[in-house]
């Protein structure tokens, strides 16, 4: 457990660090020029998602991981595939940047290339070291490169003052990346072009690529929307209302699974029934706790932090944040289901309620394209992310035999409180009266979660 704590921790430092890059790059640039740079992420994602097939997760899971003669295999494989995608978005950058309303950033596009590239070239011996429960190497390796990002990027936002900031920025991270993999490495960098792993490679990874195209359509199939149909200006709103909201809600999904997972296995390996019951209670009950903390607290500290920490240019996302924040806690309540099914080994579950979020795409593009709005694209994903939780939820109870009472139980009650601290000063359900009627509904969603209070709550 401590080893997995070391690791979460180095993930949430690294994703702080990030969030903290983007806060004070977006107040020092203007909002379309943050556009510009929060279009960055998406071709770069785009990239990783093209090309994902989990290699760092198969040198852990495979009986093979620890032979170096396979660790050179997947790094061959690995700097192959980097250096393809790296290929492809250097030949593709002008058409990109004419997508995503930024002709006259190709030349940044170009130099992304270098990211994919870089990713191919980081050592997959801290991932090797994993094996053994040695978990420090790659948390290093993960926040390092995060604080560079962070000391580059902002002297050269203060300096430069437009989107070339975050360019280098990302590089940055992206060399770093590289670097600091290989100095923490124990075993020497060697690549093996293999035919036979590649395939058995491939085998392994098509499952988890399927699932990457399905994330990244959740993830920032919004945002492409929004820069397509609204521009660059409508992107830096919104992608900054998603950083705000979206990184909270992935840290603790994340920090959830790492500590209900092997507690779940523990139980599940022992053919302890009623303890995987309850935990898997208190797994789904302690998500919908979490839903309804982010959307308290963006309710009650987003408009305070976005006057503060970005200033008057980013107030214009303050009327869709909550909205946007609800459809993150919907989507941070659908992981207790998700987490409950692969204790049980039922990986599909998460790709199955992900589909509705995905196929809604289309009728978000049509409606921005018809409003001008963002309100409409995320009206979109909120009704989606509402159904792909009831899916993700019938999928438990059929596939992996989950109770759906003491889900269902507290369920109402959270979906009204969430409402509400959504929509009650629009409703001028505010003041004395509000505070009093979410008070009640909080201590009524807690008193629906006695297994919760009984096993303890996820970790924030």
């Amino acid at each position: 457990m401590r080893a997995a704590l070391l690791l979460l921790s180095g993930n949430a430092l690294a994703a702080l660090l990030l969030l903290a890059r983007n806060l004070v790059v977006a107040r020092l640039l203007p909002v379309a020029d943050y556009g510009v740079a929060a279009s960055f992420a998406i071709v770069v994602a785009a990239m990783e998602m093209a090309s994902e097939l989990g290699l760092q997760q198969q040198i852990l899971q495979s009986r093979r991981g620890g032979e170096p003669r396979f660790q050179a295999a997947l790094q061959g494989f690995q700097l192959l595939r980097g250096a393809l995608a790296a290929l492809a978005l250097w030949l593709m950058a002008p058409q990109a940047a004419a997508f995503m309303g930024a002709p006259e950033a190709a030349g940044a596009y170009r130099a992304l290339a270098l990211v994919p590239l870089c990713k191919g070239l980081v050592h997959l011996d801290l991932y090797r070291l994993g094996r053994g429960l040695r978990f420090g190497p790659l948390a290093l390796g993960t926040a390092l490169p995060a604080l560079g990002a962070l000391l580059v990027g902002v002297p050269l936002a203060l300096w430069l003052g437009d989107w070339r900031a975050m360019l280098w920025s990302v590089l940055a991270q992206a060399v770093l990346m590289v670097l600091v993999s290989h100095l923490l490495a124990e075993r020497r960098w060697r690549v093996v072009l293999d035919r036979a792993a590649m395939a058995e490679s491939l085998r392994f990874g098509w499952p988890l690529l399927l699932n990457g195209v399905l994330l990244f359509g959740v993830f920032n199939g919004d945002r492409i929307v929004v820069a397509r149909e609204l521009g660059l200006e409508a992107l830096g709103l919104f992608a900054m209302a998603c950083t705000l909201t979206l990184t909270p809600a992935q840290i603790l999904r994340r920090s959830a699974q790492s500590f209900y997972l092997p507690q779940l296995a523990a139980a599940q390996a022992a053919g302890a029934a009623d303890r995987f019951d309850r935990l898997a209670a208190a797994a789904a009950q302690a998500h919908l706790a979490m839903a309804v903390a982010l959307v308290a607290a963006v309710a009650a500290c987003g408009a305070p932090l976005v006057g503060l920490v970005l200033g008057p240019a980013y107030l214009d996302m303050l009327p869709y944040l909550g909205a946007l924040a609800l459809v993150q806690a919907l989507w941070l309540a659908k992981g207790g289901p998700a987490v409950v099914a692969l204790a049980r080994g039922r990986t599909g579950n998460a790709v199955a309620s992900n589909l509705l979020r995905v196929a809604a795409l289309p009728l978000a593009l049509w409606l921005a394209a018809r409003t001008g709005r963002v309100e409409p694209v995320i009206a979109v994903g909120l009704l989606a992310e509402a159904g792909g939780l009831m899916v993700a939820l019938w999928l438990a109870r059929r596939r992996a035999g989950m109770r759906l009472g003491p889900v269902l139980r507290p369920l109402g009650p959270v979906l009204l409180l969430m409402g509400l601290a959504v929509a009650g000063p629009m409703t001028g359900l505010a003041g004395p009266a509000g505070a009093l009627a979410l008070a009640a509904l909080g201590l009524t969603c807690l008193l629906a979660m006695p297994e919760l209070r009984r096993h303890g709550a996820a970790p924030a």
